[in-house]
């Protein structure tokens, strides 16, 4: 939403020093402010010349950049390269939660292993695809060579899956990913191949026995073995010296863990690796509704905390053991379908053009199985498209569970994955998972439908309001009633350039003798800041206003501030905006000086007020002319 202000934003870095300079910024309604390092490494100046930036306001060890009413956008690029001071604060935070958790470690462990060959696997999953669509189109036979050639070029990745695995863990952990890999092909060399398939017991040096068990294509062994090779190889690095260091850790390396891989972990990992084959087994034929259902449901909830990275490996190593994945991959393709229709409807039902918008954007990727922007944009912000989508999606999981319906490959987990279904020369489970879909989409669809009647604002009013500030309402000679109760001031009078240069725009400003604004205008309010001290109004005739209370009061972080009404809130004449404690900001310092600026000004010809002695709440402030 903000990218087109990407390259103000670089250029605004750029001048102010560089994001290393920076030691913190942040931004009120109308500016951004800096804290810099060293004021010496900014260009003010060129800053100055930059299309979009009106002024560049030194004040207080503060540097402002007046930006005006886009600022927001243009923060939310600089904040991309530069660590606000609540960022490094979440950043500390999170460092700490993720020492203590023992959860969060292992997810982290098995997301950083297993990530980083999704490409392969994807890849390899969709040849299989279209090898199934070739066999059951009858374009090649299962028999030809053709066939035979394409399966090794999708199984090449499974077969030699613990040389990625091998290599990935070993970046995780942090040790040599080449030693590693070069383990994991001693425990699948063809000679230890062939010396299994002899089925003759070996014993190294003659005492040592080792396991018959091959390795190709499996898991847990290779990651147990690189696990404990992390250590070892550090422990090598520790104490051999520096001189022989290039040489002799790697040979001692592959002794070590090569006879620790054949003899002892390999066969363990084999073991656990067994008894998954069996608990898969069972699930997918006494429980097959369980995975996929749970999966369908409660997915949002575990990608939010992190622990669809813990699960979804199973998948992979269900298919590894039994050649399909019934526990993660039905579940979850109904899952991000369901996000994705949510999304959707949201869209249809939103009045808001920003909503529906993302909305729309989101849901497209949703069904293509990217749901981050569907979750955190718009369902989970909104609540009850979340829970929608996760009804739905449980109720497609469970008639994905009872059918056994399960992929025969792994790839994405959009619309496009439903070709990684065929297999077993069969459409069954592809005809399965596309019923599977339509459930969770007609389920979805209609639940987001119906709470959007509760939940979604539908008061004709605001609609009307709304359309007119998108549309531009058309401008007429109006006036404006004042908002406070104090001492004209003319603008140019008023402590801060920004302000009294008219950069903002035309209009005039109050020194208040009682900490209350009420609204001049029946209309709408269209931005409120989060710190309170300055709200922006629309009114129903088309006039756009910014009351600003108090100068550099946004360091106040909404202390001495209440508001009484909310963003996009419909507002009367005379009702009460914003209430402040007056002599409380005055004993902190600050200017209470309350600019009110016509922010459309060059909509009119003509913007007078009167510019001297007391005001009331509602005399006539301001006259404008078309």
């Amino acid at each position: 939403m903000s990218k087109q202000y990407e390259k103000l934003a670089n250029e605004i870095l750029n001048y102010v020093g560089g994001a290393g300079n920076i030691n913190d910024v942040y931004h009120c309604q109308t500016r951004l402010r800096f804290k810099l390092n060293d004021e010496n490494k900014s260009n003010k100046e060129a800053l100055e010349k930059l299309e979009g930036v009106a002024k560049v306001i030194i004040n207080g060890g503060v540097f402002q950049v007046v930006i005006g009413p886009h600022v927001k956008s243009v923060f939310e690029e600089i904040e991309k390269n530069v660590e606000t001071t609540s960022t490094k604060r979440e950043n500390k935070d999170a460092k700490a939660v993720e020492k203590k958790s023992v959860a969060g470690t292992i997810i982290d462990f098995v997301s950083g292993t297993f990530q980083p060959i999704i490409p392969a696997l994807s890849g390899a999953g969709m040849v299989k695809a279209l090898l199934a669509l070739l066999v059951v189109f009858n374009v090649i036979s299962n028999k030809s060579q053709t066939y035979t050639i394409l399966n090794f070029f999708a199984d090449g990745v499974f077969y030699f899956l613990p040389i990625l695995l091998a290599f990935t863990e070993a970046q995780k952990l942090k040790c040599n990913p080449i030693l590693a890999a070069s383990v994991s092909f001693i425990m699948m060399h063809p000679t230890w191949g062939a010396m299994v398939a002899q089925k003759e017991a070996v014993n190294f040096f003659g005492v040592i026995p080792f396991t018959l068990t091959t390795y190709t294509s499996s898991v847990i062994p290779i990651i147990l073995v690189i696990l404990v090779q992390s250590y070892v190889e550090k422990w090598l690095e520790k104490y051999i010296p520096e001189s022989v260091k290039l040489v002799f850790v790697p040979m001692l390396t592959f002794i070590i863990m090569g006879t620790l891989a054949l003899s002892i972990l390999g066969p363990i990992g084999s073991i656990i690796g067994n008894y998954l084959a069996l608990i898969f087994t069972f699930l997918s034929t006494n429980a097959s509704w369980a995975p996929a259902l749970i999966i369908g449901g409660f997915l949002p909830i575990m990608v939010m905390f992190g622990l669809h990275n813990g699960v979804a490996p199973l998948g992979v190593m269900q298919m590894s053991n039994l050649g399909y994945d019934s526990i993660f991959g039905p579940g979850c393709l109904c899952s991000n379908i369901a996000q994705g229709t949510a999304a959707f409807v949201v869209s249809l039902r939103t009045k808001d053009s920003k909503t529906k918008q993302l909305a729309t954007s989101a849901g497209i990727t949703g069904l293509m199985g990217i749901t981050e922007p569907a979750l955190y944009g718009v369902n989970l912000p909104k609540r009850y498209p979340l829970i929608s989508a996760m009804i739905g999606g449980g109720f497609g999981g469970l008639y994905a569970g009872l059918t056994h319906t399960h992929r025969f490959a792994t790839g994405s987990s959009g619309l496009p994955a439903v070709l990684l279904y065929i297999g077993d020369n069969t459409m069954q489970f592809l005809y399965n998972i596309i019923i599977a879909l339509i459930i969770s989409c007609v389920v979805t669809a209609v639940l987001t439908y119906i709470l959007s009647f509760k939940y979604e604002k539908t008061d004709k009013t605001i609609e009307e309001v709304v359309e007119a500030s998108e549309l531009k309402i058309e401008v007429k000679d109006s006036s404006i009633a004042s908002p406070l109760k104090g001492t004209i001031i003319e603008l140019s009078e008023v402590k801060d350039e920004a302000f009294a240069s008219e950069l903002m725009g035309k209009g005039v400003a109050i020194e208040p003798s009682e900490g209350k604004v009420i609204s001049p205008f029946d209309g709408k309010v269209v931005s409120l800041f989060p710190t309170k001290h300055a709200i922006g109004l629309l009114s129903d005739d088309g006039i756009e206003m910014l009351i600003h209370v108090g100068l550099n009061t946004v360091d106040l972080n909404g202390k001495y501030f209440e508001a009484d009404v909310s963003q996009d809130q419909r507002i009367s004449k005379g009702q009460t905006l914003v209430t402040f404690n007056l002599e409380k900001i005055r004993e902190e310092g600050y200017i209470t000086q309350v600019p009110i600026i016509i922010t459309n000004t060059n909509d009119y010809s003509e913007v007078t007020s009167n510019c001297s002695g007391n005001i009331d709440y509602n005399d006539e402030l301001v006259v404008l002319k078309v």
